[in-house]
């Protein structure tokens, strides 16, 4: 690995964290904009495709959507001791085994039971994929360069996404099911690249961990048989678990699981914005994420996590103004210009969000014990977004659009100060991603270390 750089040439450049990434983290990145590729052709239209071209109608469309997060929900604890005793690596092959056939069954879902066949299968698969994924991150790429490499992951993926749904909306036609068909199979197919890798070239890594013993307890296979009986009731209880956790479920109700749903139906209902104009707030959302990616990641190394979601935190709200905003100029470019602001003023702040949570909760994380804490990770997020969507609905159908606009900059507002006030201190530096100078002879703290 290259030496670091000090005073003002300190900020890591691409080129060395390039350098210091091994050959298999290498790998996992060159195949992410693929991967998503498939994913943005088929994401924007998956509720066009049940309601229209297969004939659901939009009522049942949107059952059948919930049936994903739902499985994945069920799917991620025991999917987390899964990725424990069998490592990460089989879990995710076999997550992205089940993507495969459930993209080749939605291709084909000409009834509904098959629907619900394909949904399922998809659902299973992201409930086991997001923790073994992010585990297998976790066991190839050392501590010092994972917030990088989770944060030129996440730019890489909204790049596929925006190209794949730029593709798909170029393609598709609702009255050829034929177009649609081959979108799904698409998707399928963007799975198996990263599969051939995960049972080829890196068949040697991400395999069960060893169970190392705490000091003065068993060693052998009574630590692994106490290790692998840990529940998620005792992960909870350690040191800050529940703390990172809260936090997680906190980001996705007042983030992610308002992009998805309540901002489009805020712009729609109350800033009045065409379908076009929701589609132009997609493109600048994931426009800003490409262009800002890398240069965030070079302000925020070495800056301590929670100071950073908490900026984050400031961001959102700030995002959730601009869409407030909208109410005072319904129906106009305005409106539009305001939604957009909306969603690209977000984007900034998901920029500062997904290299640091994930690297703060695998930072906090034994080995023995990584599956389990993502598995909690994924389980906070989609909790929220499970709940919040319907909040969302409510409160925008039933004319209290500024309560909720209100309710979104006070969560984002309480998000940071819970992550400064409460977190803050409950988190080793090391692991709070504060890099100190290594002192001769001094102690250091272990994977998951607190203060």
């Amino acid at each position: 690995m290259t030496a670091p750089r000090s005073g003002k040439d300190a900020r890591p450049r691409l080129v060395d964290f390039w350098h210091d990434l091994p050959r298999e983290g290498r790998l996992l990145l060159s195949i992410v904009v693929l991967q998503f590729l498939g994913t943005g052709l088929v994401l924007p239209f998956h509720i066009v495709y049940l309601a229209e071209v297969r004939g659901f109608g939009y009522s049942t469309a949107g059952l059948l959507i919930a049936v994903q997060p739902l499985v994945g929900l069920v799917a991620a604890a025991p999917g987390g001791h899964a990725i424990d005793r069998l490592g990460p690596r089989r879990v995710l092959a076999a997550a992205l085994a089940c993507l495969v056939v459930g993209g080749v069954v939605l291709a084909l879902a000409s009834s509904l039971p098959v629907a619900v066949a394909g949904l399922a299968l998809q659902g299973l698969a992201f409930g086991l994929e997001w923790p073994a994924a992010q585990s297998l991150v976790a066991a190839v790429v050392p501590p010092a360069i994972r917030q990088r490499y989770f944060g030129l992951n996440f730019a890489l993926l909204n790049l596929g996404i925006g190209l794949g749904g730029i593709v798909g909306g170029l393609f598709v036609d609702v009255d050829r099911v034929i177009t649609f068909q081959t979108i799904y199979l698409a998707d399928a197919a963007s799975y198996l690249p990263a599969l051939v890798l995960l049972l080829g070239p890196l068949r040697h890594v991400g395999g069960p961990v060893t169970h190392a013993p705490e000091p003065g307890g068993e060693t052998g296979a009574g630590a692994e048989a106490a290790t692998a009986s840990v529940s998620y009731w005792a992960v909870l209880r350690r040191p800050a678990v529940a703390s990172v956790m809260g936090l997680g479920f906190l980001a996705s109700f007042v983030g992610y699981s308002q992009l998805n749903a309540g901002l489009q139906a805020f712009a729609r209902e109350v800033g009045e914005v065409s379908t076009r104009g929701l589609g132009l707030a997609f493109a600048a959302n994931t426009a800003v994420i490409v262009v800002l990616q890398l240069l965030v990641l070079q302000r925020i190394e070495g800056r301590r996590r929670t100071r950073v979601m908490a900026v984050m935190a400031v961001v959102w709200a700030g995002s959730w103004l601009l869409l407030g905003a909208t109410a005072l100029v319904p129906g106009t470019v305005g409106a539009t210009l305001l939604v957009a602001g909306c969603a690209s003023v977000f984007a900034l702040g998901e920029t500062l969000m997904q290299p640091t949570l994930p690297a703060l909760v695998n930072d906090l994380a034994p080995d023995a014990l990584r599956g389990r804490y993502n598995a909690l990770s994924s389980i906070s997020f989609q909790s929220a977004a499970i709940i919040a969507p319907p909040i969302a609905g409510f409160l925008v159908g039933h004319g209290l659009g500024q309560t909720y606009i209100g309710l979104l900059v006070m969560g984002s507002l309480v998000l940071g100060v819970v992550a400064v006030v409460h977190l803050e201190k409950r988190l080793s530096p090391a692991v709070n991603g504060v890099r100190e100078p290594e002192v001769p002879g001094a102690e250091t703290l272990p994977a998951g270390g607190v203060v």
